[in-house]
């Protein structure tokens, strides 16, 4: 599916991550491996430091302070908004929204229109085709996109696979109208015959917690992990990004009228160093342009990998200009969705650390 958009822009953004920083030399005694072999898959993956929360810290305590630091900044006044979208796998309840309860501590109003969406990888470039329908909406002139993720609390820390790529992080991105603005291309798809790829299959109705699905076991490899825990069925995943997103890519700009050129960088969603660089080579993109240190510095902390790629790499260049990108996020679902549009010039563009 492809949408355009007119008259949208996102005009300031805030992630913010966990100050607690762990690094993978220091971890290395959790997994079943020996340090030889861990520090080789260091090299390949990309692994050094993750951000991770410490006790009971959830997404929407990583939003809400990415939130406080707009407000703070005067970025946004909480009277502007009418919608707020919190794009997460990991809410604070099943029952009540998220979305609601964080309407409460940012100050909002009752007439906001408040919208939880439960995606992965894919979560921001589809919590911003949300945010543009919402401003398509006459009572609506700003748009508070909320994404965040804590699957740190979701994964075995003896699942060398996972635990070490995983980080924690909460983004705040005001979307408003722009009549002068440049249209935006988008392009989405989900496929749920292979949804299994990712996910942590007991906690829901389905197969409820107990006792039992919480007891981590040998799963091949030296890897252990519960049923409580996230799972990704790695050959699936890789295959699937592989044969999915150079597609869409390519689809989206025909669909634009451009070209790879007229696009300065392609920010996509960061699962791991190998499975990007891979993806470049088969783009046939300069790396130079598709900027991949976010899981080496933070981890990955799904649809946030995107706003934090932005402030992180590209933050002092957007309070001064106008850069066209290709945003790109990829993975539960299975999920893929892409979205070309000018970002910039905008007054706050930042990362801050939640204490």
């Amino acid at each position: 599916m492809i949408f355009t958009f007119t008259g949208k822009r996102i005009a300031a953004l805030a992630t913010a991550v966990p100050a607690h920083e762990v690094r993978f030399e220091d971890e290395i005694g959790n997994f079943n491996f020996s340090r030889e072999k861990s520090l080789k898959l260091k090299k390949v993956m990309g692994f050094d430091r993750h951000r991770l929360v410490e006790g009971a810290v959830c997404a929407s305590d990583l939003c809400l302070h990415a939130v406080e630091h707009l407000y703070a900044a005067g970025a946004v006044k909480p009277e502007e908004i009418g919608g707020l979208i919190f794009v997460s796998q990991t809410p604070d309840h099943f029952i009540p929204p998220t979305s609601n309860l964080l309407q409460a501590r940012a100050g909002l109003g009752r007439d906001t229109f408040c919208l939880d969406i439960n995606q992965g990888c894919a979560g921001f470039v589809v919590g911003l085709i949300q945010a543009f329908l919402m401003l398509q909406l006459a009572p609506i002139r700003k748009v508070l996109l909320l994404n965040g993720d804590t699957l740190s609390r979701r994964v075995c820390h003896r699942d060398r696979n996972i635990y070490p790529m995983v980080g924690d992080a909460g983004s705040a991105v005001v979307v408003e109208s722009d009549p002068a603005g440049p249209p935006i291309h988008a392009f989405l798809q989900m496929d749920g015959t292979r949804g299994h790829a990712l996910q942590v299959p007991a906690g829901g109705f389905r197969i409820p917690s107990t006792p039992e699905t919480a007891v981590p076991v040998d799963v091949g490899d030296g890897n252990f992990r519960s049923q409580n825990d996230f799972f990704m069925d790695g050959p699936t995943v890789f295959n699937f990004v592989q044969t999915e997103v150079p597609p869409m890519v390519e689809a989206l700009l025909a669909a634009a009228g451009r070209n790879r050129d007229s696009v300065e960088y392609f920010l996509l969603h960061q699962p791991n160093k190998f499975m990007l660089e891979k993806l470049a080579s088969a783009m046939k993109i300069d790396k130079a342009r598709v900027p991949n240190n976010i899981v080496e510095s933070f981890g990955n902390a799904s649809s946030v990998t995107i706003p934090t790629n932005i402030a992180f790499n590209l933050g002092p260049q957007l309070k001064e200009r106008s850069i066209p990108v290709l945003l790109g996020g990829f993975g539960v679902g299975l999920t893929w969705a892409a979205m070309l549009m000018s970002l910039g010039p905008m007054p706050l563009c930042d990362l801050v650390e939640f204490e």
